[in-house]
């Protein structure tokens, strides 16, 4: 007896079927801009492409992958490290997210390009360690033995934790479990629980600092989102996979070959500066000195990119959406710091290792535990990549305070690198990405607009389904493209999703019964 394919290990993940129509477009074919070559943008355009749409794919970086970009780097120390590449930080590719790697599977089926991290164990300033190799994968057996086993949280966090507010964890229904807990902040959240400071870092304060976020400026309804995606509504588990060498190498690159196989005219290091919709029902795009004719757009930009784009356009009747997309914000800045140590760390440190309650320090990574070219630079001059990640910076850091307070934390963790020589290095520093402020969930716009010639695409576009970061870029890359192959009569792109409601029924059922 044949089983239904399912996109992971987790028999209960949902598959949102696409509506029918035929499986390609008709002659002759529509013309489509996609503004932003990051996973939204190459997952709505191969959508469309794969469907017979005409595409044309536009990407201000010289190489496609957006914030997960990876681009060459020379530092000219004697050579020391020319030939190297830079990224904006390490990603995990999570079992849970479905949809990300379904496109990465355009290129690479069984997913060679991933390898799998056996542990990200998390250490406090205070030096108590935690570690999510052993969690069992499955809801709700990964929370006993996170509850009971962890030296952070033990009985005695059980017995002073608010039962009542730690059930409603437990008890969710999405999109609704969005609008019940946009209003108020993580940090307030957390503050009800009453979990062990160790706990609360360890466990859920992990999530919003993915967002690059204070927990007091993100709603908590996307925190409850995350932890329903990585925890109590999937069995996929809390390990995930890491690229296997420098992002472009592994991924953008051959798709951007795909792209190209499959007809998409790609233009990298180009900028579109001005959309216009024609009255008689057409869309005319400013890309540099070149002007683009085309029946639509999907926009799938940073923040601030797609702020502009649509506060300029011309020709688009006045509509609710556009105004509170300008009230939409961005998360403070983040800071990605890649050193190149002429001494190799110790050999057990951990590929990732997250941290709590420091100043800046959020997360380190030993590169050449994963990617192929970091461990050729790290073997061939003994020595060690490492990466430094602080989120939510504030504004009264100097980078001379922020580079010599992290390489201090950094010591603290790994002290090995106290005395270690910095043979190169480069530092980023940005606040491009998406907000998550309480209450500002009904003013960010969805993947469709009151224009059907428009879509919007990205991590920082409202999506009812619980996915965050790469996943939540992917799953509306995809749903831009569906919304306007449904406009043409073609059939779209089946999406998936961890479980919509709690894993946990006998919570819910005692909740019910008390209320």
């Amino acid at each position: 007896m044949n089983r239904e394919w399912r996109p992971g290990r987790d028999r209960k993940a949902v598959r949102h079927i696409a509506s029918g129509g035929a499986m390609r477009v008709p002659d002759p074919a529509p013309r489509v801009l996609v503004v932003g070559g990051g996973i939204a943008g190459i997952a709505a355009a191969v959508g469309l492409a794969e469907r017979g749409v005409r595409v044309v794919l536009a990407e201000a970086q010289p190489q496609l992958g957006g914030r997960v970009r990876s681009w060459p780097v020379t530092h000219g120390v004697d050579g020391v490290a020319d030939g190297v590449t830079m990224s904006r930080g390490f990603h995990a590719f999570f079992r849970q997210y479905y949809n990300l790697r379904a496109l990465l599977r355009r290129v690479d089926p069984a997913l060679t390009g991933l390898t799998r991290v056996p542990d990200y164990p998390v250490v406090m300033a205070d030096g108590a360690t935690d570690s999510f190799a052993k969690v069992p994968r499955t809801p709700p057996l990964n929370l006993l033995w996170y509850a009971l086993r962890s030296p952070n949280f033990g009985v005695r966090g059980l017995v002073k934790a608010n039962v009542a507010a730690s059930s409603r964890m437990l008890d969710l229904d999405f999109p609704q479990a969005f609008d019940d807990f946009d209003g108020i902040s993580a940090e307030k959240f957390l503050d009800d629980l009453g979990f062990p400071p160790a706990v609360r870092h360890l466990a859920l304060e992990v999530f919003t600092r993915s967002f690059f976020a204070d927990p007091s400026e993100y709603a908590a309804g996307e925190l409850l989102a995350m932890f329903h995606l990585y925890f109590v509504g999937s069995s996929e588990g809390l390990l995930f996979d890491v690229a296997t060498d420098d992002f472009g190498t592994v991924f953008w690159t051959p798709l951007q070959r795909h792209l190209t196989d499959l007809g998409v005219e790609v233009r990298t290091g180009v900028r579109v500066d001005r959309v216009h919709f024609d009255t008689q029902g057409g869309v005319r795009a400013d890309i540099g000195h070149d002007r683009l004719d085309v029946d639509a757009v999907v926009l799938a930009a940073d923040p601030r990119s797609t702020r502009r784009l649509v506060a300029d356009a011309t020709g688009m009747p006045e509509a609710p959406w556009r105004r509170s997309l300008e009230r939409t914000g961005n998360a403070p800045r983040f800071v990605v710091w890649r050193l190149w140590l002429d001494t190799p760390v110790h050999p057990d440190r951990p590929a990732f290792l997250g941290t709590g309650g420091f100043p800046l320090l959020d997360n380190v990574s030993v590169l050449e535990r994963y990617e192929d070219g970091a461990r050729r630079w790290a073997s061939a001059r003994n020595g060690s990549v490492v990466e430094m990640h602080a989120y939510a910076v504030g504004d009264g850091w100097s980078e001379p305070a922020l580079r010599e307070e992290l390489r201090a934390e950094l010591a603290t963790v790994f002290p090995e690198t106290r005395a270690a020589g910095l043979l190169a290095d480069e530092w980023l520093i940005s606040d491009d990405c998406p907000s998550f402020l309480p209450g500002e969930r009904l003013s960010r716009p969805q993947v469709r607009t009151d224009d059907p010639r428009l879509v919007l695409a990205g991590d920082g576009v409202r999506c009812d389904l619980p996915v965050a970061l790469m996943e939540r870029a992917a799953t509306t890359g995809w749903q831009a493209a569906n919304s306007l192959l449904a406009g043409w009569g073609v059939r779209g792109h089946d999406l998936w999703s961890v479980p919509l409601s709690s894993r946990v029924p006998a919570v819910r059922t005692l909740r019910r019964l008390a209320i």
